[in-house]
């Protein structure tokens, strides 16, 4: 008969044996419930904590693997290359995104293997007001850009990980700053608050306020609240819940969060698509106001986003994570890759400040992790990740984002194992600065180098540089024109080309009299015709919308007229523009197809004109529950 002794060994043989088979076939064979079926706790038998130890190192080891495959596309600590930065396609914010993957690799594993290239990007980063605004970003920079690299800093210090030098800021300074430096953006002039997309005025999205700025700025002032006990941090994340409600970006029957409306329509006509980043972020801070205040009010708005998040959930069984937005019809930008990473990572921390929906929510996030880490074959190494998790199979996409979704979601199932976030006085180490960003405070220009007033010396050497220049090139020119090959001087040549210029002169001064007598004034006719043909363009939500204002439009998404050109086809309109590099802007997360595609209905409601009145909150649910 076996000796029961050796039974835990033999399971660990196996499972080894397991994983050496999996990376030899270069495919993932995640198995979450490896641990004997127990959701969370200590387990009770020398078997039950063998099934435990193999479980955790079965997700940390393909996590591992995973890790390492994402920090191979980012540069910036090679020599020559600047750190926190990644390289094109991907802009700074997602650099922000991928620094808070890292910081939970090691929170989950305890693998300390990217903490210094972490910290270099963090502190590399923070500008010359450590407030996350530096200058190679500002001219360019949205408030969602500035609150995800918030973010990132914020699990840092929630999570202990391994503060800066004593002479660098430190992560919840740098939080606070971030939080500070928003505030003051708090604008009531249109919509009645809210924070703009944009941070200065001439960029594409300033007229238009959208939910990831705020569910960043609500987050960050709920988790400030957690970890100092400061009440004017929690009076900040109510007055941005509230807004949210009262504006409708969150729907109160079905607790779907749309994506913003434009200031000029002083926010009453919703641009009505769905990312997961948008619900997981007001998901995050609820969950952190619930923990903070211990209220039913807070944990009746927390399951009721919960219960709203269904949207995101696909498959045969309803249980994939997909951002339905974009994936079915082949849309994704480069950041909506990564959108699935934040829903998983927020959805995971809710556990810990709301302990009651980890078995809400993790059947969900084990379903998603065993189909994520199906479709990882791809690459040269055959294990790099795709973006679509339902269909088993991999997409032949690979990219910052889908890795960062697939190593998120798998680590979330680790979290029942992971130690509580910390606070200040709950073991908590980083030092704060609560008056963090204030030379940043209000201001609405660039900060960008001072070189001090022109002076006379400047300018007369400034003369001197362009005389120079202008005598270079001509004399250069002159070289060129010489003919070498006609025996004549170089006097007699330039004779000949005046004599020459002078002819052209004329001729010139001819043709141009005739065009201005006759030839201009069909040339005119023609340009007004064009002219009168031309649509009027309006740039909302950083694109380009077609709008015929004889049509009775109002000029935004969604006007009182039907004949008004849609969100997506305007995407289309100005997506030549979007391939040049001008302001450096990422694309709209608008997708091609919404809403006439009928496929992708289901997760979508057409936003409400403002006159249709607003549901109370906690007035309903969804039709089908988490």
């Amino acid at each position: 008969m076996e000796n029961p002794s050796q039974t835990p060994l033999l399971i660990r043989l196996a499972i080894t044996l397991l994983l050496a088979t999996n990376q030899l076939t270069m495919a993932y064979n995640l198995d979450p419930d490896s641990r004997g079926g127990m959701i969370s706790g200590p387990p009770f038998s020398t078997l039950g904590q063998s099934l435990m130890g193999t479980f955790v190192e079965s997700i940390t080891s393909i996590s591992k693997q995973m890790a390492e495959d994402l920090v191979s596309f980012y540069k910036g600590n090679e020599l020559g290359q600047t750190p926190g930065l990644l390289p094109d396609p991907y802009y700074w914010w997602e650099a922000g995104a991928m620094m808070g993957t890292l910081i939970d690799y090691w929170y989950y594993t305890g693998d300390d293997a990217y903490n210094d290239i972490t910290q270099q990007a963090l502190l590399f980063q923070v500008g010359d007001t450590n407030d996350y605004m530096p200058r190679n970003q500002t001219r360019t920079e949205g408030n969602d850009d500035q609150g995800f690299w918030g973010l990132t800093v914020m699990s840092a210090a929630e999570y202990n990980f391994p503060n800066p030098p004593a002479d660098k800021p430190q992560w919840l300074g740098l939080a606070q700053a971030v939080f500070n430096t928003q505030a003051s953006r708090w604008d009531t002039e249109y919509c009645d608050g809210g924070l703009r997309w944009q941070i200065f005025s001439w960029n594409n999205g300033y007229d238009y306020k959208n939910s990831i700025s705020q569910a960043c700025f609500f987050a960050l002032g709920a988790r400030l609240a957690l970890y100092t006990g400061n009440q004017t941090y929690a009076d900040w994340a109510e007055k941005a819940w509230d807004w949210m409600i009262d504006i409708k970006f969150i729907n109160t029957t079905n607790w779907y969060v749309y994506d913003g409306a434009s200031v000029n329509t002083n926010c009453t006509v919703l641009t009505p698509y769905q990312f997961t980043y948008n619900a997981g972020g007001m998901i995050l801070g609820a969950a952190a106001m619930y923990n903070y205040t211990e209220s039913q009010v807070w944990k009746d708005r927390l399951d009721n986003l919960v219960t709203g998040s269904k949207v995101f959930f696909t498959g045969p069984h309803n249980n994939i994570m997909a951002e339905v937005a974009c994936e079915s019809v082949g849309t994704c930008n480069v950041d909506e890759h990564s959108f699935k990473a934040y829903l998983s990572r927020w959805l995971a921390n809710m556990t810990k400040w709301a302990p009651h929906t980890y078995n809400t929510i993790m059947p969900y996030l084990r379903a998603s992790s065993i189909a994520a880490a199906k479709q990882c074959v791809g690459g040269k190494n055959k294990r790099m990740c795709g973006l679509i998790w339902s269909n088993n199979t991999y997409d032949g996409t690979t990219g910052v984002g889908q890795q960062m979704a697939a190593l998120e979601v798998t680590m979330a199932n680790l979290i029942g194992e992971s130690s509580a976030p910390l606070t200040a006085d709950r073991g908590g180490t980083s030092q704060g600065d609560p008056g963090g960003g204030g030379s940043d405070l209000g201001r609405n220009t660039p900060n960008d180098p001072d070189y001090g007033p022109i002076n006379g010396g400047d300018r007369f050497g400034a003369a001197i540089l362009t005389i120079l220049v202008i005598a270079s090139v001509v004399g250069a020119i002159g070289f060129l024109l010489l003919d070498e090959t006609t025996g004549q001087r170089p006097v007699a040549q330039v004779k000949g080309l005046y004599s020459s210029a002078k002819g052209f002169y004329s001729s010139a001064s001819a043709a141009i009299t005739t065009f201005a007598a006759g030839g201009g004034l069909a040339a005119a006719a023609a340009a007004g015709r064009k002219r009168a043909g031309k649509e009027k363009v309006v740039v909302v939500n950083e694109k380009t919308v077609t709008n015929s204002r004889d049509s009775g439009s109002n000029g935004s998404l969604q006007g009182s007229n039907s004949n008004n050109t849609s969100p997506e086809a305007a995407l289309v309109a100005n997506r030549s523009a979007r391939r040049s590099k001008a302001g450096r802007r990422r694309l709209s997360n608008m997708p091609i197809g919404w809403p006439q595609n009928s496929s992708l209905r289901n997760s979508i409601v057409v936003a409400e004109s403002s006159s249709a009145g607003a549901s109370t909150e906690g007035s309903g649910g969804s039709n089908r529950a988490l």
